[in-house]
């Protein structure tokens, strides 16, 4: 049985069913492309978690391709997602070989996130990998609105972002627990196309996965995706 709270007992399963008007729309497409390649690599016998799954999109289609993949999600719960804070998950040392955490560090504060990422690096087995994926608040239009008028373009509202944060100083934690073997940047928001993108989401997919596949550079872009390893030593 499903039960939601917080923004999922208003909202409801908004990430299954996404509607055309969201502005961000074209980058969780992509964010989501990238996950699915990400498990595809992954074997049906790894034991897989998605930390922070939200209506668990990504667990229950590959609970019914056969994977081993649970949810953990403070907000939501049903057969297959576990209503709990995964900063107390209970989840063995060296137990997993695969976590996936897309969009959820930045909703910590501060001074939770790198606990986050190194419970993340605790609970994988030596050689694990995981997908993280992150908003940066540096992110190029961010930058230009900052060096025009003195203000940064925030990824969210403060209350929903609590974390937000440079990329760059998500680099450098991770970097204390993990080997980051890819990092892979989703939507540079050059002005017209962040424009765009605000108006009509549905219409500019196209163009998201041209500017994706040209200017990606992580640095430039609102979204920041990292493939990561534990050290086997």
């Amino acid at each position: 049985m499903k039960k939601r709270f917080g923004e999922y007992a208003h909202r409801g399963d908004y990430h299954i069913n996404p509607e055309k008007d969201w502005p961000y729309l074209p980058v969780y497409l992509e964010k989501m492309k990238l996950a699915r390649e990400f498990l595809n690599s992954c074997s049906k016998d790894q034991v897989i978690y998605d930390m922070g799954c939200g209506e668990g999109v990504l667990v229950n289609e590959y609970r019914k391709a056969g994977y081993q993949i649970t949810g953990m999600d403070l907000n939501y719960s049903s057969d297959v997602i576990i209503q709990r804070n995964f900063l107390q998950s209970e989840i063995p040392d060296n137990s997993l070989d695969i976590i996936v955490c897309t969009d959820v560090i930045e909703h910590l504060i501060f001074s939770d996130q790198e606990k986050a990422i190194a419970e993340f690096a605790r609970m994988l087995k030596p050689g694990g990998r995981a997908l993280i994926s992150v908003p940066n608040l540096a992110h190029l239009a961010s930058r230009i609105s900052f060096f025009f008028t003195g203000k940064l373009v925030r990824t969210s509202s403060i209350d929903r972002h609590p974390g937000d944060r440079p990329a760059g100083e998500y680099v450098k934690m991770l970097r204390k627990h993990f080997r980051i073997t890819r990092r892979k940047g989703v939507f540079p928001t050059f002005p017209v196309i962040s424009i765009f993108t605000v108006i009509m989401p549905s219409n500019v997919i196209w163009m998201h996965k041209l500017y994706n596949h040209l200017l990606g550079y992580p640095n430039w872009c609102f979204l920041n995706v990292f493939y990561l390893e534990k050290p086997s030593a």
